[in-house]
């Protein structure tokens, strides 16, 4: 199968690339750094000589830098999966966050996935076939200290992820929203997990390729997966 990921050079992004590696199926990714992707690059082409492993350096902040990725996924072959992972977290709350912290990550958290979705879902609908992963979060479901922006994009990730479901359940597309709790990835950079407080990117992950093997019959409409002892 061949599988889109955005944002594949850390975190949930890397694991997720990495386990569809493992068992074999073809990888394209898209990031912003050049210099971050091109070492995960060596190391995956080392580990996994034999699979397709294809990269596209792109802002997917930019609705134009996005069209052109999804052009050039266009001319790879036919989409199986695509997860939209590419995500951008600013603290603050909606009163006070900083100006523009907002259209910054709507722009990443929530257009890149609509934009890239939309010109990819013609390949899927041509084939009635194809399934779509959107890395929502727990902030999607509820408000948070904090959260401000960053819970108003995931919340706008979701209800698209929930009406698009609504669209393509009978075009044989299927449609999951994930919504993790605390992953410790760069954004919790500095927290001690030695005693095993939050999960692990390859957590989500396993889900995620778990979801992704079930009949054409059945889907996992939503994934919502949180630390053992709670959210913090």
């Amino acid at each position: 199968m061949n599988v889109v990921i955005t944002g594949a050079s850390r975190g949930i992004g890397k694991a997720i690339a990495e386990i569809f590696l493992e068992n074999g199926h073809s990888i394209y990714t898209c990031n912003q750094s050049e210099n971050r992707i091109q070492e995960v690059l060596k190391e995956w082409k080392s580990k996994f000589p034999d699979t397709i492993i294809e990269h596209y350096t792109a802002d997917l902040s930019i609705e134009k830098e996005v069209r052109e990725f999804a052009a050039w996924v266009n001319k790879q072959g036919p989409v199986h999966i695509l997860v939209n992972n590419a995500g951008i977290y600013l603290p603050g709350n909606c009163f006070n966050e900083p100006e523009g912290s907002l259209q910054k990550m709507m722009a990443v958290n929530f257009y890149s996935a609509y934009h890239l979705t939309r010109a990819l879902l013609p390949n899927m609908m041509e084939r009635n076939s194809g399934h779509v992963f959107n890395l929502c979060s727990i902030a999607s479901l509820h408000a948070y200290e904090g959260g401000g922006g960053y819970s108003v994009s995931k919340y706008a990730l979701k209800g698209f992820t929930d009406n698009l479901r609504h669209e393509m359940k009978t075009r044989g597309i299927k449609v999951t929203g994930v919504y993790p709790g605390a992953v410790h990835t760069d954004s919790w950079s500095g927290f001690d997990n030695s005693s095993h407080r939050i999960m692990e990117a390859s957590d989500i992950a396993r889900m995620i390729y778990a979801a992704s093997r079930l009949s054409p019959q059945a889907v996992v409409e939503e994934i919502i997966i949180r630390p053992q002892r709670g959210d913090l």
